[in-house]
């Protein structure tokens, strides 16, 4: 039977034990996480609001769980493994690892090149599957934090073919997910809901911008985000995947890649990135057209920044 007095549970325990303990939003934060997750789950602290956590995924439940109650509490969903990844100090923010639990890397069909690939899979396993295009590059980074990684993906301007991506399946700040590919007269593939329809024609809209075209115009890709995977070299193919080169963990999360295999390693590794050692030497022009780009990338992607605004510090 409901009780009569207006007492509720809440009120009894404050009665019983002399006090309600109060939680404060992060407090909140980490509680529902802790229930929700299938995977682990750790609270760093913090101060001030600006709590720090970890979530080391074990399904793909516990990424639509996080993105929930970040959306919800005002907690950045950050990529966890990036190297140079910014700290994040002044936002609460949840580190994600994709885990050995989605770490699947396996050949589509007996006589295919292409390879799905899951975001926790290590570089070092795809160079032993006989991926070339990751020979010398650090064998212990997942692939998402390879693909997050400005420095590790920076192709001149045009030929992010290179990479040897294909496909991506994206989870936008929304919960809507996406799968981005090859696009043209060669892809008879219509593009999937309104969603990522709206989002590629805004996207060859950026593309026809002065900015992008003066970006394009660098040897290298001055932005952070690869708008230039619109705009291929002579002889190249638009591929919508390949935006998310470098990307920093900024523009959402990724469920799954395809690779070409038949790609070779073309890129110099330096392991630092050119594009900050190159911050001297570019034009005011330039680097306004750059950050003109990157602004309107991220909001075409994720408007209610949930991502963070800059992953990687470069």
């Amino acid at each position: 039977m409901a009780s009569t007095d207006g007492v509720g549970s809440g009120s009894r325990r404050a009665f019983l034990t002399g006090r309600r303990v109060s939680r404060t939003p992060w407090e909140d934060f980490c509680r529902r996480m802790r229930r929700a997750a299938e995977g682990t789950f750790y609270d760093f602290g913090g101060q001030e609001g600006a709590g720090s956590a970890r979530l080391t995924v074990a399904c793909g439940a516990d990424v639509n769980h996080a993105r929930k109650l970040c959306a919800e509490h005002g907690v950045v969903f950050a990529l966890d493994g990036v190297p140079h990844a910014s700290a994040l100090d002044e936002f609460p923010v949840l580190w994600v690892d994709p885990g050995r639990d989605l770490a699947q890397c396996k050949r589509i069909a007996a006589d295919s090149p292409y390879w799905f690939v899951q975001p926790g899979c290590f570089l070092g396993e795809l160079e032993a599957a006989g991926l070339r295009q990751f020979q010398g590059l650090p064998a212990h980074l997942t692939v998402a934090a390879w693909l997050a990684d400005r420095g590790l993906c920076d192709w001149r301007s045009g030929e992010t073919h290179k990479s040897g991506l294909e496909h991506a399946s994206v989870m936008l700040a929304d919960g809507s997910r996406v799968t981005l590919g090859p696009f043209g007269e060669n892809n008879r593939k219509p593009l999937e809901g309104l969603t990522l329809q709206r989002m590629v024609s805004t996207l060859f809209e950026l593309s026809r911008l002065p900015s992008a075209r003066t970006c394009r115009d660098a040897e290298f890709w001055p932005a952070r985000y690869r708008l230039d995977a619109l705009l291929p070299a002579p002889g190249g193919t638009i591929n919508l995947a390949r935006l998310l080169l470098g990307h920093g963990g900024d523009l959402g999360w990724v469920d799954w890649l395809v690779f070409d295999e038949r790609i070779e390693n073309e890129i110099e590794v330096t392991y630092e990135p050119r594009f900050s050692t190159a911050d001297k030497d570019r034009d005011e022009d330039t680097w306004i057209a750059a950050s003109d780009v990157d602004s309107q990338v991220k909001y075409v992607f994720d408007p209610a920044n949930l991502f963070p605004t800059a992953g990687q510090a470069l």
